[in-house]
């Protein structure tokens, strides 16, 4: 673990929690500003820089409500079980704690869920699916997008930091968070002026994440490319990092809707959360699945619930499917990540960009299909032997040969299609048409994807 870069993540977080006491209290804007100014300079980041040209973009003069949710309001809180309800929750700004855990804690349990169709194993054979079948009725407008993020890496006015940006924007890959937030957009009034600059924030968002993580994680290559620190050093990504977090929050205020503003400082704060859990439970032996499904949310699933929820807050969407949307993506975002973790052990190293077959384990991160394998196998676990210290590597190999041997990766595919199958019920309230078909193919497409 490296605790030094890890530190690096409170740059981000410091303008999320000024933003977040910002909109919670009717703190004036100028105080806010520069005790951002402050605090930014304390921790010798640009993070919080980002939340300087947010406020600066608001309307002279206005003020934020206090906090009124009702008793009925609800939000993943990540130090909490999650409770799994037939009713989508709202805003990730409101908090109220649950009290029934999101998933089930043994393996018997899981196999109660039901069915699940099996993965495709390793390299698919047909071709993967185009923009315009993935994304329906906005494939046409997220070229908008890919130009906005584009625009973050011309005319910094310094060579070395747009090779970075030109670098590390290249890839954006399917954009599929982005999309999401355009398919949201479809529910309410769609106005391209606020959804693409909303969705090209949600996409630089990701990607300074992703930055930061391989800083964190020293890694040379994430899907077959390589990593900034690679290329341009830790301090130099870091920076990077921040500029790109900057950028968002610059395109997020665009919006002029300070609830969505709101949860974007929110999501940025649970990301931080996430990350920083992961990080410091390296190599710890813990059987908690409501453990592991807590980091998930943070740094995965809070992003796609995120995007799905503001790109119809900003669209001005009805208030249900408003709510809709946000359960929608939190569920596929879990889906999401539970696949990934999956692909860790059955796709191919090339593609998926890791070094080995098993990699997060090796790296001392637990995942769904370990956490399954050290449940059945309580007296005898190699893990646990390898996070002790003894025989590391040779007890890493026993414990992955055991966990693709066993039922472990059937039984974390069917929780994933649980999940997947959450996700579909929340799209009820949704009305009838190509943006809700979409919205529902996007969770099949999740579930079957093989990189």
């Amino acid at each position: 673990m490296v605790m030094a870069t890890s530190r690096d993540t409170e740059h981000a977080l410091v303008g999320g929690v000024c933003a977040g006491i910002a909109s919670r209290y009717e703190y004036p804007v100028p105080a806010v500003r520069a005790a951002t100014v402050a605090l930014s300079v304390a921790t010798a980041g640009l993070g919080s820089l980002a939340y300087l040209a947010l406020w600066k973009r608001l309307p002279a003069g206005k003020t934020v409500e206090a906090d009124t949710t009702t008793e009925d309001d609800g939000v993943v809180e990540l130090s909490e079980p999650i409770e799994v309800t037939d009713t989508p929750p709202v805003a990730l700004s409101d908090i109220e704690e649950s009290t029934t855990p999101l998933a089930p804690t043994t393996s018997e349990q899981l196999r109660a869920g039901g069915a699940a169709t099996p993965m495709r194993a390793a390299a698919a054979t047909s071709a993967p699916p185009s923009i315009e079948s993935l994304y329906g009725p906005v494939s046409a407008d997220l070229p908008l997008v890919r130009e906005a993020i584009g625009e973050v890496a011309r005319g910094v006015g310094f060579d070395f930091l747009e090779r970075m940006l030109e670098q590390q924007l290249a890839s954006t890959g399917k954009l599929m968070r982005p999309a999401i937030a355009l398919l949201g957009g479809q529910l309410g009034s769609y106005n391209l002026d606020r959804i693409v600059p909303l969705a090209a924030s949600v996409e630089l968002l990701h990607t300074a994440t992703l930055v930061h993580d391989d800083v964190i994680d020293e890694a040379d290559q994430r899907r077959g490319n390589d990593t900034a620190n690679s290329l341009f050093g830790n301090s130099a990504s870091v920076m990077l990092g921040d500029y790109m977090f900057a950028n968002s929050a610059d395109l997020i205020a665009r919006t002029d809707n300070i609830q969505v503003v709101q949860n974007f400082a929110a999501t940025l704060m649970m990301i931080v959360r996430g990350e920083l859990n992961q990080d410091v439970t390296v190599f710890e032996y813990s059987e908690d699945v409501q453990r592991y499904l807590d980091r998930i949310i943070g740094k995965t699933a809070s992003l796609f619930a995120t995007a799905a929820e503001n790109g119809a807050l900003v669209c001005d969407a009805p208030t249900d499917q408003v709510a809709a949307m946000r359960e929608y993506g939190m569920k596929l975002g879990i889906a999401f990540q539970i696949i990934d973790d999956v692909l860790d052990f059955t796709g191919d190293p090339e593609v998926m960009g890791k070094p080995a077959v098993g990699s997060d384990l090796r790296g001392g991160t637990l995942t769904l299909p370990a956490i399954l394998y050290m449940q059945a196998e309580p007296d005898d676990n190699p893990i646990k032997r390898a996070f002790d210290g003894q025989r590391r590597h040779a007890n890493l190999d026993r414990a992955i040969a055991d966990i693709l041997a066993g039922p472990y990766i059937t039984e974390t595919i069917e929780t994933a299609h649980r999940f997947g199958r959450e996700a579909r019920t929340a799209l009820e309230p949704l009305p009838a048409g190509e943006t809700r078909d979409t919205l529902a193919a996007l969770v099949d497409y999740v579930l079957d994807r093989d990189s």
